[in-house]
């Protein structure tokens, strides 16, 4: 029987792709086996907050100084697992301050009896850390490091054969030890452990229908609680949310859907008249977001817009480890719960006295908007730099948007001498004259809000996604096509109500357009004096004059080869690019010939491209000499010859290979800036 393409092409996947960890992660045993894996590995007895922590600090760390704080760097929130799409970028000192309190929970310093409330405004990525930390512990708990278990117990039916029940909650098997005998034999475990640094130390007892079947065999054999543990088959864990297994996740509903049994199980009444009472715990479902997320966490989203009596269950599970379930005794509970909220709800939490309780439970953790322009250009190239955009977006498109998103979050200086705009770079690492990094320091602590007010990156994604779709003919997305999209969405933004606030951020467009205007003028002018040859030669000319002026010497004409005094035009036309004043330019050319001297002594040869003010000034001011050569004024007019046009497509060709343009975009970018020039607006572009 021939065998079809279909079936070849599965069997050959199946070969080549097989489930590696299948048998690893179902692997089961008696509790005798499982006492071994713990003396060898105790950790897997992990608390859900130990686990939690250890889980983030498995994907490595690194130090960084932002601002001259030094910062620890959590690489799992770049999102390892997910290849990036979930990752979280510029909120270093949020995801700090998180860390150090699941490392004190963890620790058992107190905050395992909080609430962890993520607060910040809507789209500063208070969901997708979660998601995150739900995501992660998914795979920890595949890993050997991560690996954890729980129990079923053996069941014997009408026929004789055995069926595994189990345990509902997914308890650590430990806690099948007796709480009288559990100190002496957890204190036996830990003295045969292969890690003594770590204590096994297993809180708590067992939920109702675990507690009801240990009972009921422990009567069975004469309160020999031994016996009763080879009535039970451990098994790996493995959390899923998708599986409802160690992960839950509870939002709001309207009040008349709110049920608090969808928080910690309810009656199953089909199974009243086989068991024939509604406090037997095997006729409840223990099926609840607490119960199910037992041994891993919890998600409470919106957690402040819960209705009072889910309230009550939240105080409980966070401050006792408990929940109460209908009909039965407070149950134990091991996870993290975590819950996030947004600025006015939170506020009426503050205006509350109902909820001091809550107040007290809880830890803030501020969640920011990010205000670095480079990472809010890292969330827009996740999303529009990938394989799924189709359409080339010309340089600076998410740039620009980013700028007015990360602007709209900025509280205007008070230092009347500095800009919304000088602020944003400053933030972002530049170095303008006057400011140190101290004094980037007093801008952020003067400023409280910053981050928690502004534009949501959402909205900016939003309008980015428009304009892909409504110039879908376009060859490309540029700046103004996004910018303009940005700005007539502010009419119908639901979350801006104030025309001052719509009328400050249409100023701000203005801002971004105009600085938009200084960055292409500055790479069509670098374009147009990328000749390397010409500014070599330009760049030995001055060097020659330099030198000659500091040591008080003469320059021979190449032509003539006479002797004459340093060309001083020259060298001020290329300071003067650079701001370099008439009473600094000794300074200046001192600090050249000292740097060329070095160089010297290490057997190194001097390149102008090792010093970027140098640099700059040559290309400024070669572009300066060859712009009337180019005519690039000509392209407004579209009357072009020859030789011009060859020109135009080597500059063209540049901006394609040196700053990312394609055909289309360099055309148009081109054509922007000759009308720039056309209109006599050719002022030097900002060196700040």
């Amino acid at each position: 029987m021939m065998t079809s393409p279909g079936r070849e092409l599965l069997d050959r996947l199946a070969r080549e792709n097989p489930l590696t960890d299948f048998a690893k992660n179902h692997w089961s045993g008696t509790f005798a086996d499982y006492l071994d894996i713990v003396r060898a590995n105790p950790r897997v007895t992990r608390n859900a907050h130990e686990r939690i922590y250890d889980m983030i600090l498995s994907h490595g760390t690194d130090e960084i100084v932002i601002h001259k704080e030094k910062i620890t760097r959590y690489r799992f929130f770049d999102d390892p697992i997910g290849e990036g799409q979930d990752a979280v970028f510029g909120l270093e000192k949020t995801l700090s301050n998180l860390v150090q309190i699941l490392e004190s929970a963890a620790r058992g310093y107190g905050t395992e009896r909080r609430v962890l409330l993520l607060h910040g405004p809507v789209g500063s990525s208070k969901s997708t850390i979660v998601r995150l930390l739900k995501r992660g512990l998914e795979q920890y708990s595949r890993t050997d490091d991560g690996a954890l278990y729980t129990f079923s117990w053996k069941d014997t039916l009408p026929d004789g054969s055995t069926s595994l029940v189990p345990c509902p909650m997914h308890e650590e098997p430990l806690r099948l030890v007796p709480i009288e005998v559990r100190g002496a034999f957890l204190n036996a475990l830990n003295a045969e452990s292969a890690d003594p640094a770590y204590r096994i130390n297993v809180l708590g007892d067992l939920d109702p229908f675990c507690r009801y079947h240990f009972q009921q065999r422990l009567a069975k054999y004469g309160g020999d609680w031994s016996r009763v543990l080879e009535d039970v088959v451990v098994r790996r864990l493995i959390l899923s949310e998708a599986d409802r297994i160690g992960i839950g996740t509870f939002q709001p509903k309207d009040e008349k859907n709110q049920d608090a049994t969808e928080l910690t199980g309810d009656i199953n009444y089909r199974k009243i008249a086989e068991f024939g009472s509604e406090s037997d715990p095997r006729a409840f479902n223990f099926d609840g977001e607490f119960n199910i997320a037992n041994r891993g966490m919890i998600e409470f989203v919106e957690v402040l817009k819960l209705d009072v009596a889910f309230l009550y269950d939240l105080l409980g599970a966070s401050q006792e480890h408990k929940i109460k379930p209908k009909k039965f005794a407070q149950t134990d509970i091991d996870e993290v719960i975590i819950g996030h909220t947004n600025e006015p709800e939170y506020k009426k939490l503050q205006n509350n006295e109902f909820m001091e309780a809550l107040r007290d439970r809880t830890v803030k953790i501020d969640v920011p908007y990010v205000t670095r322009l480079t990472d809010e250009v890292k969330i827009y190239e996740k999303d529009y730099n990938g394989r799924r955009v189709k359409k080339f977006i010309a340089p600076h498109t998410l740039e620009m948007a980013a700028m007015w998103a990360v602007m709209s979050r900025l509280e205007t200086p008070k230092n009347a001498g500095l800009s919304t705009l000088q602020k944003l770079k400053l933030y972002n690492g530049k170095t303008l004259p006057g400011f140190t990094e101290d004094n980037i320091k007093e801008l952020q602590e003067e400023a409280q809000k910053e981050g928690m007010v502004g534009i949501s990156p959402r909205y900016v994604q939003d309008k980015i996604s428009n304009a892909l779709v409504a110039f879908s003919d376009e060859p490309n997305v540029n700046p103004f096509m996004v910018l303009n999209e940005l700005e007539s969405g502010l009419k119908h933004h639901s979350l801006i109500t104030s025309d001052d606030l719509k009328v400050h951020y249409r100023q701000l467009l203005s801002t971004v357009k105009e600085e938009y205007d200084e960055i292409v003028k500055n790479e069509v002018q670098r374009a147009i004096a990328a000749d390397e040859e010409a500014l070599s030669r330009l760049c030995a000319n001055y060097i020659d004059n330099v030198k000659a002026y500091t040591q008080r010497e003469k320059v021979r004409n190449k032509f003539t080869g006479q002797p004459e005094d340093p060309d001083e035009r020259l060298m001020r036309s290329i300071e003067e690019k650079i701001d370099i004043p008439e009473s600094r330019k000794d300074d200046f050319r001192r600090e050249i010939m000292n740097y060329i001297g070095a160089l010297s002594l290490d057997g190194k040869k001097f390149d102008y491209r090792t010093n970027e003010r140098l640099q700059k000034a040559l290309e400024l001011k070669l572009f300066q000499d060859q712009k009337d050569t180019i005519k690039l004024t000509s392209l407004v007019s579209n009357v072009l010859d020859k030789e011009t046009q060859e020109k135009i497509d080597i500059v063209k060709g540049r901006l394609i290979r040196y700053f990312g343009y394609d055909d289309a975009s360099a055309t148009d970018v081109l054509n922007y800036v000759a009308s720039i020039f056309a209109r006599g607006d050719v002022k030097q572009p900002r060196t700040g």
